[in-house]
């Protein structure tokens, strides 16, 4: 069956799709193929620029070249990916092998085998989604409240004189004005926005079980820890926990999600 609106099983890709369609920019399949496609892409980059002789000879066109491939991703390449993922059954790997492909079109073989070099899934799944948060927030969550606040603001002014009853335990009590009542609201937004925008984008990335073990064995003159911290807040913007498992702990995860679920709430309390 042809997906469309109408065959859709989900009312949030069908019904109200129209209502939802930016968020396919940052939360499809497709944009966490091309998410975790940049992260591996910068990965690799950012392991040539370490003293690595086998990664010697990359060159800034080089790097550029490598950067097209999620700047430009395309829906036949993540098409791509899932045909590979049919015979890998994993989604992960299915990216390596599509960057491999990629780089030996790029005349780039040679270095292909440092593409996810001594990593475990869960470094580029609990980098990519963050990451994908991080910017579907700002790209559309965030503008989004901001409109919804200023129209607030908008009404509380322009009906500040308006008198309305008002109630206590469900009676009618002393009155009030409708501005005064919209500033209420107001209020709740603006302190749930504020402390959603506080809440940093964590990320996982220090291979099998948190510790390095594959590249302090195979470099250990190299200091890793050092070298993801620079990649995962510089590079990729984010906050790199510095003691974890093979994945994330999610306890920022889990904060951002409650403060936007306080957000509807207080929007459910308008309706």
């Amino acid at each position: 069956m042809t997906l469309s609106a109408l065959t859709a099983i989900s009312p949030v890709d069908g019904r109200y799709r129209s209502k939802t369609d930016q968020l396919g920019n940052y939360f499809s399949e497709a944009a966490l193929i091309r998410y975790r496609i940049q992260v591996e892409v910068e990965y690799f980059i950012a392991l040539a620029e370490l003293p690595l002789k086998q990664l010697e000879g990359l060159s800034e066109e080089h790097k550029a070249a490598l950067r097209e491939l999620y700047k430009n991703f395309s829906l036949a390449d993540a098409e791509r990916v899932k045909e590979i993922e049919s015979v890998t059954n994993h989604d992960v790997k299915a990216i390596e092998y599509l960057i491999k492909e990629k780089m030996d079109t790029l005349g780039l073989e040679a270095y292909k085998e440092f593409v996810h070099f001594g990593l475990t899934s869960q470094d580029i799944n609990n980098t990519s989604i963050p990451l994908s948060l991080k910017e579907g927030l700002k790209g559309v969550i965030y503008p989004a409240i901001e409109e919804l606040i200023d129209r607030l603001e908008g009404f509380a002014e322009e009906w500040k004189s308006v008198p309305m009853l008002a109630r206590t335990h469900g009676q009618p009590a002393s009155p009030t004005h409708l501005g005064k009542e919209f500033l209420v609201f107001v209020e709740r937004l603006d302190k749930q926005y504020r402390q959603l925008c506080a809440i940093n984008a964590p990320a996982k990335f220090g291979g099998a079980t948190g510790n390095f073990n594959a590249h302090n064995a195979a470099y250990p003159e190299i200091d890793w820890v050092e070298f993801a911290n620079d990649f995962v807040d510089n590079t990729l913007g984010l906050s790199r926990s510095q003691y974890t498992t093979q994945i994330e702990h999610y306890d920022n995860l889990a904060a951002t999600f409650d403060a936007m679920k306080r957000i509807n709430t207080i929007l459910m309390d308008l309706a």
